[in-house]
C-alpha cells in the first residue's frame, strides 16, 4: 500500500507535531507517541482541561507538548491553532494528526435525526476538511511534511444504520487519496488510518448513538478492539515509509478486499447480517 518512499528519514522523530482531538483516545496515542520519539507536540481538544492532561503524558514519555483548545468545526478556530502552532515551534509543523471524531449510529436514513447528522459531518469530515485546508498550505511552502487523516474501515465498510459516521469517514478517505495526488512530488505526504474497533470512548454519551447502536459497539471493541497506542505506532511507522493507506487489522483488511472484488455480495451480506444480529 506504500505510494512512495522516503528513504531513511523518519518523519515522526523529533517531529513538530500537531493533533486534534488529543485529550483522548487515538488523538491522546497519537501525541504520547510522538513525544516519545522526541517530537513537541501541540495537544489541541474541544476541552482545554483534557488537552492539558494530554500534554503531562506527553513530557512523561520524554517531549516537550503545549495544549490549547480547538473545535474543529470552526475554521477561524482552527487557524488560530495553527498561527499557535506556529509560534510555538517558531516554524512550520512537520506533522499535523486530524483526528477529532464522534461515533454516530443507530437510526435508519431518514430516522436519523438532521441535527445528528449535520454534528457529525461537522466534527468527522469539516474537521477534517479544515485541519487540511489550513495546514496543507503550510506544509506545501515549507516543502516538508506529513498529513495524517484518522478515517475508519466505515469508510469502505458501508455498514447498516450508521449512514452519517460512513459518510463521513468515506469523505476523509477521499479527501486523503485526492491530497495525495495533489502533493506528489511537493515533500509533503499524506496517509490515512482506517481502523475497525478501537478501544477508546468514541461512544461516549455526547455522540448521537442509540442504545443498540452502543451495546453493539462495545461488543465489537471488546472482540476485536486494539488499543489506542498500537494504533499510532503503526500509523506513525506508516509515515515513516510513506504509506498512504493504513488497514491495521485483519478484519479491517478483509472488509477492504470483499469490498473491492465483490461489492455486490458484500453489500447484501453486510444488510443480512445486520439483521441476524438485531
Amino acid at each position: 500500500m506504500r505510494l512512495f518512499p522516503f528513504g531513511g528519514h523518519r518523519r515522526t522523530t523529533a517531529a513538530d507535531a500537531v493533533v486534534t482531538g488529543a485529550g483522548s483516545g487515538i488523538g491522546r496515542a497519537f501525541a504520547v507517541e510522538l513525544g516519545r520519539r522526541g517530537g513537541r507536540v501541540v495537544c489541541s481538544d474541544i476541552d482545554p482541561d483534557r488537552a492539558a492532561e494530554t500534554t503531562q503524558l506527553v513530557e512523561a514519555a520524554g517531549g516537550a507538548a503545549l495544549g490549547t483548545r480547538c473545535d474543529v468545526t470552526v475554521i477561524d478556530e482552527v487557524r488560530q491553532l495553527a498561527a499557535t502552532a506556529r509560534d510555538w515551534f517558531g516554524g512550520s509543523p512537520t506533522v499535523v494528526v486530524n483526528n477529532a471524531g464522534i461515533g454516530a449510529g443507530g437510526p435508519v436514513v431518514g430516522e436519523f435525526a438532521m441535527d445528528d447528522w449535520h454534528r457529525t459531518l461537522g466534527v468527522n469530515l469539516w474537521g477534517v476538511i479544515h485541519g487540511c485546508h489550513v495546514f496543507a498550505p503550510i506544509l506545501r511552502a515549507a516543502g516538508r511534511g506529513s498529513l495524517v487523516n484518522v478515517a475508519s474501515a466505515a469508510a469502505f465498510g458501508a455498514a447498516p444504520r450508521m449512514a452519517a459516521y460512513n459518510v463521513s469517514k468515506a469523505g476523509v478517505l477521499a479527501l486523503s487519496e485526492t491530497m495525495s495526488a495533489e502533493l506528489a512530488g511537493t515533500g509533503v505526504g499524506v496517509t490515512v488510518l482506517c481502523p475497525t474497533g478501537v478501544k477508546t470512548n468514541i461512544m461516549a454519551a455526547d455522540s448521537p448513538m442509540d442504545d443498540t447502536a452502543e451495546h453493539l459497539g462495545g461488543l465489537l471493541l471488546r472482540w476485536t478492539g486494539r488499543s489506542p497506542a498500537a494504533i499510532a505506532r503503526t500509523t506513525l511507522d506508516a509515515v515513516d515509509r510513506g504509506d498512504l493507506y493504513v488497514v491495521p487489522q485483519l478484519e479491517a483488511k478483509v472488509l477492504w478486499q470483499a469490498k473491492r472484488w465483490l461489492p455486490a455480495t458484500y453489500t447484501r451480506s453486510a444488510g443480512l447480517l445486520e439483521r441476524v444480529v438485531r
